[in-house]
């Protein structure tokens, strides 16, 4: 029996929950490959670093070092190409020192022969010839210094070129040990293995999950609800948790953004001093707190209560000596009390436990 009275019922959303860790994470194969042995069995607890399984890295080894090779022999043409572009600089180089010494005897010669045309023993053309050849130097000279200016600005151009590819290759080949090293799989962190892939030789696709490792010493509720009740779900709502005859406070931290069949995902902190009382899997009642309703008419929670709506319910006759069958509305609850919207008065008295047996009865005498 439960006596209707008038209170206060902070009002709650109603949902199913399952106690998870607080940490997890899902170690996946870095490649395609098989399992060669296993070190590890699921529920040991490991240390950082500790084994947990070998993959077959034979195929990738193989690819390491085919990489490593295209490595050198990129550095080897680079060296090549380095070599080939001085020697051909330096011979530009040298052509220049050559025409250069070319245009300072010109100059000098079409100097001697304007001094000799001034003094009348010259010829003006001698004088034009002279001029011309000087000038057709020179040109050639300009001409051959813009040539080594190309050509040394096409060397860095190429150069940069092959350094970029052996960056590249550099990079590829870094990737490919972190890759190597992540297949030797061991535990990041300090935890509880709680899946391993024992199959020896089974083989494993890239980012297929082969091992879990939980923090077991931390919980938290994993909860899910109709998205209907969307909106009164929030990060930072309080929640009490119910298992059995306990009930632990907590605080909602994450709500999943996406419905997925009609339900939505959100996860509950619990307080640390509870986490020595529960167990990973464990299946609670999550209550969040949404609303707060003053001065209403409120019943004791029981299994009865499936929602709003109307109910038949027993209440015990003003003389005590019988229950009746009553249509009674129902509205919100807390994991405590239900708000009667109608059909009963405070200080009446009803039946709160399973009366499923009697669902055909409309009176029940008491003894």
């Amino acid at each position: 029996m439960s006596e209707a009275t008038i209170g206060t019922i902070e009002t709650s959303i109603n949902s199913s929950g399952t106690v998870v860790p607080a940490f997890e994470e899902i170690i996946t194969s870095p490649i395609s490959t098989r399992i060669v042995e296993v070190y590890c069995n699921a529920g040991d607890s490991v240390g950082v670093g500790t084994p947990l399984l070998r993959l077959d890295l034979q195929s990738a080894e193989a690819e390491m070092r085919k990489l490593v090779d295209q490595m050198r022999m990129k550095r080897v043409e680079l060296d090549k190409q380095d070599t080939n572009s001085r020697t051909s600089l330096s011979n530009l180089e040298m052509q220049i020192k050559v025409k250069e010494m070319e245009v300072n005897r010109l100059e000098v010669e079409l100097a001697n022969e304007r001094y000799l045309d001034s003094l009348g023993s010259g010829t003006g053309d001698r004088v034009r010839e002279v001029e011309l050849a000087c000038l057709t130097g020179q040109l050639a000279l300009e001409q051959m210094r813009r040539q080594l200016d190309g050509e040394r600005r096409i060397a860095l151009a190429d150069r940069r070129v092959k350094e970029l590819d052996i960056n590249i290759f550099s990079g590829n080949i870094s990737e490919m040990k972190r890759t190597l090293d992540d297949a030797r799989v061991c535990a990041p962190r300090g935890g509880t293995l709680t899946y391993i892939n024992n199959q020896i030789g089974q083989k494993v696709a890239e980012g297929e999950r082969i091992a879990i490792l939980s923090d077991l010493s931390h919980f938290r509720i994993k909860g899910q609800v109709a998205d209907s009740y969307a909106d009164k779900i929030c990060e930072g709502a309080r929640a009490v948790i119910k298992t059995g005859k306990d009930k632990f406070e907590g605080t909602v931290m994450n709500v999943e953004p996406q419905s997925q069949e009609g339900m939505i995902t959100f996860y509950v902190r619990i307080d640390s001093e509870y986490n020595s009382r529960l167990r990973s899997g464990l299946k609670t009642d999550v209550y969040v707190m949404h609303d707060v309703m003053d001065d209403v008419v409120r019943i004791a929670n029981g299994p009865y209560y499936q929602g709003p709506g109307e109910y038949r319910l027993f209440v015990l006759t003003a003389d005590g000596s019988s229950i009746k069958k009553r249509i009674v509305s129902l509205g919100d609850c807390n994991y405590e009390y239900v708000e009667v919207r109608s059909g009963i008065e405070p200080g009446e008295q009803i039946v709160v436990s399973d009366m499923s047996d009697y669902k055909t009865n409309n009176m029940l005498k008491i003894k």
